[in-house]
Parts: structure tokens; sequence; C-alpha cells
């Protein structure tokens, strides 16, 4: 019982660590990514940190199962080097007893992994989904910002306005270029307002002059206004037919037989085994020699889970492709792992090796 507790406050501590990092690294790369989409115009900037947590939500079922599997193998690597294995040895327990408090360390961890892909996983996205077409289908008057060249809702405006304060009320100095076929207009005013006439934003521009141009001609014409009225209309209404298969819900996912809806319901029921197979992983394979580098171990733990996780996301693509279905693509790789490693586990318990298979020598 006191080693039990021990290996537990050892798993916690290293768990949590890697978790640390690993959240570290995550949160960062996500930063970089949704800055660059902020740059782009796909997400408002004042949403950046926002999306980012609502991402790396949605990304804490992996983090979880490798901060696990990393915490195992590093736990059993140092046990093997510092001979405490040995002593587990001679007591005469074997490794399989192992398994007993490597899972109440980790049936939480596997708990928590199993809903956040269930569950928390497509309210993540909905969330994120939603914050990016509010922010597209905003109208054109919302995308202009002071001091700022704000695109147009359909790209075809460009707009420009240099006075601080809001836009409803007015601003000076406006540009405006729009395209349209071949017809290029760049437009500019001393002062604009805002006016709502039958459900419609109109920009009202004064004292001004607008130039007019054709591609497939030489030359321009330009004009100057006392007032010019353009309008701006609000974008359309987002479309319900596009929502995204990862913002579904589990429930919905299980009544649906559609090819693309099975694949997602696969990716998140194997990021829940996965958790359990990677325990058993851990406790299998993991052995370390005290003249073998340290970092073996690392290294052995980082290549099993990329080749899983790979391998998910290989059965994600033929699932929705129609080239296998979902039930049979589980059972074969999560089972499969699943019984290769109870398999190496009792071999391992039993100290088996294949030079048992060869006959011995028998004494001069």
């Amino acid at each position: 019982m006191l080693f039990d507790s021990s290996l537990r406050k050892e798993l916690a501590r290293s768990f949590g660590a890697t978790l640390v990092v690993l959240v570290t690294v995550v949160m960062t790369m996500m930063l970089i990514r949704t800055l660059g989409q902020a740059s782009r115009g796909n997400v408002n900037p004042s949403d950046v940190m926002l999306v980012m947590g609502y991402t790396v939500l949605g990304q804490l079922p992996v983090i979880l199962s490798l901060s696990l599997f990393v915490a195992c193998v590093g736990c059993l690597s140092r046990m093997y080097r510092e001979s405490e294995m040995v002593i587990w040895f001679a007591s005469g327990r074997g490794l399989a007893s192992m398994l007993r408090p490597l899972l109440r360390f980790a049936w939480p961890v596997m708990l928590i992994v199993a809903v956040l892909s269930l569950l928390v996983w497509p309210w993540a996205n909905e969330q994120i989904q939603e914050l990016r077409t509010r922010y597209e289908q905003r109208g054109d008057i919302d995308r202009i910002a002071p001091g700022e060249f704000q695109e147009s809702a359909n790209g075809s405006r460009v707009f420009f306005i240099e006075r601080d304060g809001s836009v409803e009320t007015g601003a000076t100095n406006v540009f405006i270029a729009s395209s349209q076929g071949s017809q290029e207009t760049v437009t500019s005013a001393r002062s604009a307002r805002v006016e709502v006439r039958d459900g419609q934003r109109w920009a009202v521009l004064s004292q001004g002059q607008r130039l007019e141009s054709d591609r497939t001609k030489p030359g321009a014409s330009v004009s100057e206004f006392e007032e010019y009225t353009t309008r701006i209309g609000a974008a359309p209404a987002a479309s319900t037919d596009a929502q995204s298969v990862k913002t579904v819900p589990t429930l919905d996912l299980l009544k649906s037989p559609v090819p693309a809806f099975q694949a997602e319901l696969g990716w998140r029921v194997g990021l829940a085994l996965a958790s359990l197979n990677f325990v058993l992983l851990g406790l299998a394979l993991t052995s370390a020699n005290p003249r073998v580098a340290r970092s073996t171990s690392m290294v052995f733990a980082l290549l099993a889970f990329v080749v899983y996780y790979n391998l998910m996301t290989l059965g994600q693509s033929w699932i929705g492709a129609g080239r296998l279905s979902m039930p049979l693509f589980t059972l074969g790789l999560h089972g499969g792992v699943f019984v290769l490693a109870l398999t190496l586990l009792t071999l391992r318990h039993l100290q088996w090796t294949p030079a048992a298979l060869l006959p011995r020598r028998k004494a001069a």
C-alpha cells in the first residue's frame, strides 16, 4: 500500500509537470495561428484570446492522453534505472501487478478525456465557428475602423476613414475603392455620415471627388460632387447547411449513418479508448538499462504516440471516404492495440523470451 501511494504521487507530479509544459506549448502555437487568422480577417482581433481558449479546450483530450503516457513511461523508466523494479520483483510481485496502481491513478484522467472528447469537443468547435461566422457575416459598416484599411464582406470594396470615433455619427477624410468586373472606382470625400433608409444603411459622402476607370479602355473620368450616396448593405445571413461536422453533438452522430458523421464519431470514441491503450503500452513496453541514455524511453513514447495518432487520423479519412466502417476500424485499431499490449504484458509478466523456445544444450 505504501509503495502504491508513493507511485501514484510520483505519477501525479510527472503528469502535472508534463501537462503544464504541453499546455504552454500548445497555447503558444494556437496563439500564433489565431493571430495569423486575425491578420487575414478570419477572426475578430478582439476575440483572439477567446478563440485560442476554445481551441486549447478542444485539444485537451490529446494533451491529457500524451501527458498520461509520458508520465507512465517516465516513472517506470526511473524505477528500472534505480533498481526499484528489482525490489518489486524480488518481493514476489510480477509486472502485471503494476497495472492496478497505474489504473487507480489513470482512471480519472481517462474519464476526463472521454467527457472532453464526447461532449466538450463539439461545444468548443461550435463556439469557435459561431465567433468566426459572426465576424465574417458582419455588415460593411461594422468593418470600418478609424485609421485602417478594411475590406467589405464580398471583397469588392476597401474602406478607410481617418477620424476617431463612432462611424454611425460620421467620419472625416473618407476613402472608398471598389471594383466590379473591369470597372474600378475610387471615391474620396471630406466627410461622411450614415443614414438608414427602408431598412438599408447608406453612406452619404460630402465634398469629394470620384475617379472611374475601365481596365479594358485607356483613360479615366474624374468628377466632383457636393453629396454622393452609396449603399452599404448588410452581409447575408449565415447558412445552417454549412454547419461543420465537428460541431455536431455526439448523440446526433450516433443516429446518422453518413460517412462524415461516422468518421467524426470514430475520432471522438478513439480519443477515449487511446488513453487506456497508452497506459497498457507504457507498462508493457517500458524498460530501462542504466547503461543506456535516459532519453531513450521518452523518444519511444513520442514515436509511439505519433504513430498511433496518425493511424487514428488516417482511419478517420478512410471512414469519411466510405472505405471502412467505423466499428470495423475501431475494433481493428484500438482493439488490436489493446490485445497487443495485454499480450506483451502477459509475456513479460511470465518472463517469457524467444530464447525459451530454443532447445537447451545438455551438460557435457
